[in-house]
Parts: C-alpha cells; structure tokens; sequence
C-alpha cells in the first residue's frame, strides 16, 4: 500500500510498540487474578505491591534470555518479510520446528524418533523447494524497477501523474533523492536477504521457545502464566528501546518523529503480533504439538490465499509440491501416532491414581472400597494414673480425609482383646 506521508513506519519502533502492547494486556490480566485472590478490603497499592513481589521474584532474571531472543526474533521477521513473499516465509519459516528439535535434544534432553528426523529432512526439502520457486521472480521485479526508473523530468512526471507513486516526496528539479522515493514506494526484494533473515529468526525463536519451556519446568514456585507474560514483555521492552529505537534508528526516529508512517494497517499489525505473543505462553504450557501444528498448516494456507489475493502471487510447480511436502511433515510431526517425545532417562508418567478411592474407612459403611477386616486385634496398655487419653494416641499416621483418633484406655482392659 502507498506509505502514509511519503515515508514508511520504522521496524524499530513497531518492535517496541508491540512489547508494550503485550505488557498491557498481561498487566492488566495478571493484576485481575490477584484481585481475585485478595480481600476486597485490601487496597490497590497493595495490589500493586504483590504483583511485583510476583514478577521479580525467584527464577525472573532467567526469562531475561528468551525475552532478548523474541526481540530479535520479531525484528528479524519485519526484515525478512520485506524481502520475501508472505507465502514463501510463513513456509519457509517452519525450518523452526528443525531448531526446535535440535535444541530440545540438547537443553531438554529430549529423544526425537527416528520417524521424526526423516519428517524433518522432508521439511527442509519442502523449503529448498519453495526458495528455488520465489528466486527468479524476486530477480524479475528488481530488474523492471531498475529498467523503469525515471531518467528525465518528463518522465519524473508522468510516473506521478499516473498515480502509481502516489504520496511520493518532492524533493527538487534535480534528482536527488528521487531513486530513494522509488524504492519507498516500489520496495526491491532480495531473496538472500529475506533468507538470511528468517533462517535468523527461526534460530531465536525456537532456542527461546525451547529455554521458556526448560524455565517452567525447572521453576520450583508456581507462577501464573499472565506473571510469565508480564515477564517476558518487560525483559522485552528494554533491548526493543535501547537497541533497536535508540541506537539503531535514534537519529531517524529523531529527525522524523516516532509514528512517522504509521496507518491503520500498521496498528493493526502490532495489535495481532502482541495477542500472538501473549498466546505463545499458553499453547507452550497447556497445548499439545498436535493443535499446534495443525495452525500451522493452517496459517501455511491462509498466508498462501492472501498472497495470492492481496499480491498477485503466482503459484509455480515447484512451490505447490515444496508446500505439499512442508504441510505433510508439519502435520505428522506433531502427530501422537508418529511417536512419542518424551525426557531421556525419564519413562512416561502412568495415569494418576485417585488415592481418596483406595483410603481406609474406618467406619466400615458398605460401598467402601476397602473394608475394615473382621479379625483387627489392637494391643491394649493397663490403666495407670500417670497415663491419660489425652496424652497418648497411634503411630499410624491419619488418613488426608478422617480425623486422627486416640486409642481408648479403660483399667477393666485386657493386655489382647479382639475387635468382632
């Protein structure tokens, strides 16, 4: 679409905008949980005092690590989608699933099948596929940009007469800055660029996905996942603003402004990046691989229509059969038939056992599942003056659900007696 003002939106500062977004939307959860928790006479400074009791304390300072990962992530995305077709990254962006697997086997000690190593070789031969189908295209474009450039006035002219470079900035009668404005309004693709770029953000995503999970399992205090969130996004806020805003595009956000750029699309963008964040939290912790990559096939073919839809993308051989391949190992990767993952070392964990089923009843009502037996004999101790009930009951330990009992005394007590 035509730059809003003759400029386009920095990266850097959507990044950043879309942390703070996050933070928000967590904040605002993670405080209404421990409003529920509270009294209701208790005030909202203490609120605010136990919610950040809650988020800086115990294991915090590890979600510093996948938080800068993310980061670098989402700006990679940014980079990687300026030089590539939406279609060819969401696919070729699935090579996290291979990251994934490397880095659970080794942080996580996680065994991969053999199965699923070869669904994986099919994986990166679906990618291969599907980069040698976006290549030419990608050289096409850039070489009817550079051939199409405007080499008088006249022509300068007629290009902005004809709407095409609607929104364009006048600079002067000479052409300084012209192929500048050009490539803001028709930007240049480059392949290897958008390569590079999203092989870099499936390496960040996936070591950080992977280090997130390892923190949450070897946390020994239970945190609430909108805490986590909270976590993540303010870990996050500060390399978006001090590495990316400030030393990367300081000068530009400086001379320009920090929305210079910005329309509705944009904002709609940040918007579902920062709920997909927030989501990320949740499908790690309660989803399992099988839901996961079944949205993963379907974003594959959503991204394929909208490109095709919106950008006039056209399908080649080679790119069906590289997303056919990609689409059939991301589905049966996360399959449970396809085999089981599960830690090294460690067996699968049985299904648990309800112990309240099992417990004793002392009672013996019927419809217990253990009853009292007939012949329980119990040792009783002579009366004495210096022993009481009150001083004295059993060693067994009580049952969760019934109250411990003292063992009752009377001087006309046998040392044998026998319960019928």
């Amino acid at each position: 679409m035509p730059p809003a003002g003759g400029k386009r939106y920095l990266t850097s500062t959507a990044v950043f905008l879309n942390e703070v977004v996050k933070l928000t939307i967590s904040l605002t959860m993670a405080l209404y949980e421990v409003s529920k928790a509270a009294p209701p006479s208790m005030p909202a400074t203490s609120l605010f005092f136990s919610l950040t009791s809650a988020v800086f304390s115990g294991d915090s300072w590890k979600l510093a690590i996948p938080a800068s990962l993310y980061t670098l992530a989402n700006s990679l995305q940014y980079i990687a989608l300026s030089n590539m077709q939406a279609a060819t990254f969401q696919v070729t962006y699935q090579l996290k699933l291979l990251v994934s697997a490397i880095f659970g086997l080794v942080l996580l000690r996680r065994s991969v099948a053999p199965r699923k190593w070869g669904l994986l070789l099919l994986l990166v031969v679906g990618v291969a596929l599907v980069q040698m189908a976006g290549g030419p295209s990608d050289e096409l474009e850039e070489e009817a940009v550079h051939i199409n450039f405007p080499r008088s006035l006249a022509e300068w002219k007629a290009v902005k007469g004809g709407g095409a470079a609607a929104g364009l900035h006048k600079r002067s009668a000479t052409y300084e800055g012209i192929e500048d404005d050009i490539n803001t309004a028709f930007p240049r693709l480059n392949s290897v660029v958008g390569l590079l770029a999203t092989l870099g953000a499936c390496a960040a995503s996936g070591l950080a996905g992977v280090y997130f999970e390892k923190v949450l399992r070897d946390s020994a205090i239970s945190t609430s996942l909108w805490v986590r969130n909270v976590q993540l996004a303010f870990y996050s806020i500060f390399p978006a603003l001090f590495i990316g805003v400030i030393f990367l595009d300081g000068e530009t956000v400086a001379v320009n402004g920090f929305f210079e750029g910005y329309n509705w699309a944009v904002w709609s963008m940040i918007l579902v990046q920062a709920l997909g964040g927030v989501a990320t939290a949740f499908s790690i912790c309660y989803a399992s691989k099988l839901p996961k990559n079944l949205a993963i096939v379907s974003s594959i073919i959503l991204s394929t229509v909208g490109s095709v839809w919106f950008f006039e993308f056209e399908l080649t051989g080679n790119f069906i059969l590289g997303t056919g391949l990609v689409l059939v190992a991301t589905y049966f990767y996360g399959n449970p038939a396809s085999g089981l993952t599960q830690l090294k070392g460690y067996p699968m964990r049985p299904p648990p056992i309800r112990i309240d089923n099992y417990e004793k009843d002392i009672m013996g009502e019927p419809g217990s599942p253990v009853q009292s037996p007939t012949n329980d004999f119990s040792i009783k101790l002579p009366s004495s003056p210096f022993l009481s009930d009150a001083g004295l009951s059993t060693s067994r330990p009580t049952s969760p659900s019934q109250p411990r009992t003292s063992t009752g005394r009377s001087a006309s007590a046998s040392y044998f007696s026998s319960k019928h």
